[in-house]
């Protein structure tokens, strides 16, 4: 692709992020703690089904990391915009591998912790690490674009660390999954707190950055409000945002994945890694693809159709008894999902002053992030009324009907463009 700023023709490098050491440092931190936490969540979806064989602690999984990460995230915010960012990320990751280590121990023989309490530890464990991600999210996001230089490599730095993500999506729930199956869940919890502990050796080696020169200093009420204004100010970034919190509240279907492995699938765990990979497969393809054809002519509106077909596609799994045909589908949602992430994230940070990163990015948390544990509850109480397949169905269903409203009412993000010199 050739863009033409300043009036000069500019070759579009793939690869311009990539030559930057601090950036390579930081998507291997990325590549860690995504693949420890992707292995978490396959063990301990697994180990807490096979428990308890109720679908709906499958979705209190999700809400208990949900509810301190909402609690947490407009402070959290706040801080990354007045705390150097490296500082609150070092500590977070330190705690979460803490947790990873408690989840370890709960397995081995010395502990009783869950033949005396059942569930209930684990599940404080994920309350625990809900409130350390909850600060680690601003802190990420907002450290990133600091470690670049300038507004035309941010399209380039988000694809690529939206690749890693998606990379370590798609190989950690098979490692987790296999790791599992063969070696026991002690082995399983070891590579997931090894890989935490990585992640915080790789973020160690990178530079303290000084924290952005602030305009307009304000107080913690005033902070907090001026990132809500602004969010809520800006047409564009609110419906981007809006439109996948509603597909990842109502269209997820991973939290019903070992639902899907164990009664209807019947592949066992080690089937479980492979289906909680397949998304990733598509959305590491997709991102590929879009490192080098970055999206940027009808940007909302193609945006629009890829989240519909996110829908569909979960619809097509909903209703599979196949694992082959349930694989494809599910590779097919990770597809789409990966254009509308790489989009929104990339008008927030286009958009976004430098000093209010952090508030903006706490927004986008408790708008997404933390939508995808919610909608994890609501799809594990949906399927616990009224069955697994009901579940992911009607939540593919009403999807559609998000994106067909969106379509016909945020007109701005409808006719979106994203222009080469600015994305």
């Amino acid at each position: 692709m050739e863009g033409k700023p300043g009036g000069k023709t500019i070759k579009h490098d793939p690869y311009a992020v990539l030559r930057l050491p601090e950036f390579r440092l930081y998507i291997s931190a990325r590549l860690c703690i995504t693949l420890a936490m992707q292995i978490q969540a396959v063990i301990v979806g697994w180990q807490i089904y096979d428990i308890t064989k109720d679908p709906l602690s499958l979705g209190l999984i999700g809400l208990a990391e949900a509810i301190p990460s909402i609690v947490v995230s407009l402070y959290a915010g706040y801080l990354a915009d007045i705390v150097p960012r490296k500082k609150i990320i070092m500590v977070v990751v330190a705690v979460l591998m803490l947790c990873s280590l408690a989840l370890l121990y709960f397995t081995l023989d010395m502990s009783q912790a869950i033949a005396v309490f059942g569930v209930l530890p684990v599940y404080v464990v994920i309350f625990i690490s809900g409130i350390a991600r909850g600060f680690m999210n601003p802190a990420v996001f907002s450290f990133m674009p600091q470690l670049v230089t300038g507004k035309q490599l941010y399209a380039n730095a988000i694809t690529w660390s939206s690749t890693t993500w998606q990379a370590a999506s798609l190989v950690g729930p098979a490692i987790g999954g296999l790791v599992y199956g063969f070696y026991g869940i002690t082995a399983a919890y070891a590579t997931d707190a090894v890989l935490v502990f990585l992640s915080l050796v790789s973020f160690a080696l990178i530079g303290a950055k000084p924290l952005p020169e602030n305009v307009n200093p304000q107080n913690l009420k005033e902070s907090l409000r001026s990132g809500l204004k602004f969010v809520f100010g800006n047409q564009v970034i609110l419906n981007a945002i809006s439109l996948d919190m509603f597909a990842v509240l109502f269209g997820g279907a991973v939290a019903l994945l070992p639902v899907f492995a164990s009664d209807i699938l019947k592949i066992g765990p080690q089937g479980l890694g492979f289906l909680r990979a397949a998304p990733a497969i598509g959305s590491v393809t997709m991102a590929v693809w879009m490192a080098y054809h970055p999206i940027t002519v009808q940007a909302g509106k193609k945006m629009l159709w890829c989240v519909a077909g996110f829908g569909l596609s979960l619809i097509l799994f909903g209703f599979s008894t196949s694992f082959w045909f349930s694989l494809v589908m599910l590779i097919l949602s990770g597809a789409f999902d990966s254009i509308s992430v790489i989009i929104r994230s990339t008008l927030i940070h286009t958009l976004t002053p430098e000093y209010m990163k952090g508030r903006v990015s706490s927004v986008n948390s408790i708008f997404i992030g933390s939508s995808n544990e919610i909608g994890a509850f609501r799809a594990g109480a949906m399927a616990s009324w009224l069955g697994a397949v009901p579940s992911v169905v009607l939540g593919g269903f009403i999807t559609l009907g998000v994106v067909g409203i969106t379509a016909w009412k945020a007109d701005k993000l409808r006719n979106l463009d994203l222009e080469p010199q600015t994305a």
